[in-house]
């Protein structure tokens, strides 16, 4: 059994989808991991391409989501078909590098006691206007939540799948990546960071990162999902 299964969610990446296969070939061939390309509803000709594909790799699996219901769905749906102690996800689209995977579970599992620990990138080469916005949002969540919170949507991000089976009601959409961050705050976990390049959509656009008015839109859902979070936090226990 491979200790990690690294979920990749992809939403109409047809033309990324090759490119991706044979990166990871390239770094996750004789290692102990398996690559789970999750197709999340895609209509483009995504699901072809990986019926083609995936038999020609044997560290791959496939898992299609019918009707695309958001990219934490996605993620969600490889994470429950995942069976390794360790799991984790990424990007499909090659702004950040999958080989990543392998130095995250390095520090996962020479951390001296993994259940413990939460692995997360942080993202370097950004334009600065991205960078800065991504302060922006991780001062507000810092400040709502009570928690460190920052470069929260940076990948990959690995952790035990004893952790993952704590989660209760995880949202469908982008703000998966608070949730799980937050959670790991929230349980005293020890957060690891590790510097990760993130680069140019190798094709296509970024379904949020599009525009300001995209960014805005983004903006609002954290928001929502945040003061969802703080007020869960400030409930007393029952």
């Amino acid at each position: 059994m491979p200790e990690l299964s690294l979920i990749i969610p992809a939403y109409n990446e047809s033309a990324n989808l090759p490119l991706l296969l044979d990166r990871a070939a390239a770094v996750f061939t004789g290692s102990p991991i398996e690559l789970i390309v999750v197709d999340n509803g895609s209509t483009d000709t995504s699901p072809a391409v990986l019926a083609q594909l995936i038999p020609q790799y044997t560290f791959a699996r496939t898992v299609r989501v019918p009707i695309n219901q958001g990219y934490g769905f996605g993620i969600l749906s490889g994470l429950r078909a995942a069976k390794s102690p360790f799991l984790g996800w990424t990007h499909a689209d090659l702004q950040t590098d999958p080989g990543d995977a392998l130095r995250g579970l390095s520090l996962l599992k020479h951390s001296g006691h993994a259940e413990l620990t939460f692995v997360k990138g942080k993202r370097y080469g950004r334009p600065p206007a991205d960078v800065f916005f991504t302060a922006g949002m991780g001062l507000f969540e810092t400040a709502i939540l009570q928690k460190p919170l920052w470069d929260i949507n940076a990948q990959p991000t690995l952790f035990t799948k004893s952790f993952f089976d704590t989660w209760n009601n995880p949202p469908h959409d982008f703000s998966l990546d608070l949730f799980a961050f937050y959670m790991a705050r929230k349980q005293g976990l020890e957060v690891k960071r590790f510097p990760v390049n993130f680069g140019k959509r190798a094709h296509g656009i970024s379904r949020w990162n599009v525009n300001w008015q995209a960014k805005v839109k983004f903006i609002r859902r954290t928001v929502d999902y945040s003061l969802t979070l703080s007020k869960q936090l400030r409930k007393p226990p029952q």
